[in-house]
């Protein structure tokens, strides 16, 4: 469909991937995801698997390039780098993750080159999620920002979110793709009109079905709403870790947290506290902690916890009827710890970034209880990976998601995470309650919809209802390995197959 030697398509490959990222928040142009791919995956046919890696990396280019130039505030406006270092690491970071479209457009024809007539059905969508999966889990604790799943919560696909989470969704869309592309190409030719009618009446069917299980319901309520709020400091990035502040900072926190005791679960945002545990357990948090279980309420409120000069934890407190903690598990990677030593604090010291070396804490820790239920806890972008998400369920009502945007100001990241944690509500068909410092603080329901949610960058309280849930959604039940595992068998299958045929040739 597109002419080989041809640089006009070589150039909008970039163009299909600034559209990728028009398909996701705050833009919420959904069926850009599809057309993005339909026009990456048109351009991937007849070509050599090098210009389809490069048509991949340009469109990655394309999509990291405008769809995460946010790195670039976090590390210039509040990380310190000057503008020309925080403009090359941003450049790195963009040209390090476009590898991943080039490595799928590689895969995909030099695949569709031994076995054409299957991968045009299902090897091009497996071998998309899997780079999606390889990029997203696995390499450097994951990266799963502008997997295409995100941006369908609002379109018919978003039904298959309970069932197979964002892989399984991220599939299906894929599959869709790969399906008007071969439509596409039999109108071209008007050739096979049977072929053509049978290819809009599967993808008519996928997304009909989508759209019909929306209205499935798969699990129920378990108790009577809880009154909740959550506190939005709103409190500058740059600003929050001052010694001088931290008395103010300390005195507003808990300001807005006695003008809602009649809540019963009150919730701060992400290293709420600027200072370690040990420094105000005694003096601030004990008389606070007092003060709520005289008011039969809950507080969730996250501190950084020194336990040693070398093993700092990232963590979660509950303070009032059952008080306990959590010491966050997925680290993000150069926020949080630095991979790749010695070359990553080499870098970072050279053009004086400091940033934190926290340690991970382990899978089994018991789940944390406010309001009378447990609850699944995910610091910051925790709320990016849905295995973790589903762990602790079913004796989890709800989940709590604390974070801190404030890291990256006024962009798109703020709505880009948000709508990742509104994935996490669906697949595990629970509430999600999220409390930010400077936005997005929502409410979500099961269904991924947003009940309330703060203005941004204001200091304020939002207060509303959550439903204690129970049950299991089937992809609570499954997570994502017999998703991941069918793409894999079904990849080796091919293989295999042709390999036989070809020793029998």
């Amino acid at each position: 469909m597109c002419h080989s030697n041809s640089n006009y398509w070589d150039f909008c490959a970039i163009i299909a991937g600034l559209l990728l990222t028009l398909s996701f928040s705050p833009f919420d142009y959904a069926y850009l995801a599809l057309v993005a791919l339909v026009f990456l995956f048109a351009c991937w046919q007849n070509i050599s698997p090098k210009r389809a890696a490069l048509r991949g990396y340009l469109f990655g280019l394309g999509s990291f390039g405008s769809g995460v130039s946010w790195v670039y505030i976090s590390m210039h406006d509040f990380g310190g780098a000057g503008v020309l270092g925080a403009s090359l690491l941003t450049a790195l970071f963009v040209a390090f993750w476009a590898i991943f479209p080039a490595l799928s457009g590689y895969l995909i024809v030099k695949t569709m080159s031994i076995n054409k007539r299957v991968a045009q059905v299902l090897i091009i969508p497996s071998i998309w999620i899997l780079v999606e999966y390889l990029r997203g889990y696995w390499l450097l604790n994951g990266f799963p920002w502008l997997q295409i799943a995100y941006s369908q919560l609002e379109t018919p696909l978003a039904g298959y979110i309970p069932l197979v989470g964002v892989y399984g969704t991220g599939f299906i869309l894929a599959l869709t793709a790969t399906l008007m592309v071969k439509m596409l190409g039999e109108l071209i030719h008007l050739r096979r009109m049977n072929s053509v009618l049978g290819l809009i009446i599967t993808i008519t069917g996928l997304w009909a079905t989508g759209d019909l299980l929306r209205n499935q319901t798969w699990t129920h309520e378990i108790g009577q709403p809880i009154r909740v709020s959550m506190i939005q400091g709103n409190i500058a990035q740059d600003q929050k870790w001052r010694p001088e502040n931290k008395i103010n900072t300390l005195l507003k926190y808990k300001k807005m947290t006695e003008e809602h005791w009649d809540s019963k679960v009150i919730i701060w945002p992400e290293t709420a506290i600027p200072a370690y545990l040990d420094q105000v357990k005694d003096t601030f948090l004990e008389p606070l902690a007092n003060n709520a279980k005289l008011h039969n309420t809950d507080l969730i409120i996250s501190v950084p916890v020194q336990e040693s000069p070398k093993k700092i934890f990232n963590a979660v407190v509950t303070l009032g009827q059952e008080p306990g903690m959590y010491r966050k598990i997925h680290l993000l990677p150069f926020g949080e710890y630095q991979p790749l030593q010695p070359l990553s604090t080499f870098v970072l010291d050279l053009i004086h970034i400091r940033l934190g070396d926290f340690t991970p804490g382990t899978i089994s820790q018991a789940l944390l209880k406010a309001g009378g239920y447990p609850f699944i806890t995910l610091i910051c972008y925790e709320d990016a990976f849905g295995e973790l998400s589903i762990h602790g369920l079913p004796e989890a009502a709800y989940l709590v998601n604390v974070t801190n945007d404030g890291w990256f100001g006024d962009t798109i990241e703020p709505h880009q995470h948000l709508q990742m944690a509104r994935m996490r509500a669906m697949e595990t068909g629970r509430f999600l309650l999220r409390a930010t410092n400077t936005g997005m603080t929502a409410i979500v329901s099961t269904k991924g919809e947003i009940v309330t949610q703060a203005v941004s960058f204001k200091e304020t309280v939002l207060t509303g209802m959550v439903i204690p849930m129970g049950g299991m959604t089937p992809y609570a039940s499954l997570g994502d390995k017999p998703i991941i595992g069918g793409m894999i068998i079904l990849l080796l299958s091919a293989y295999i197959r042709t390999k036989l045929r070809n020793e029998h040739l």
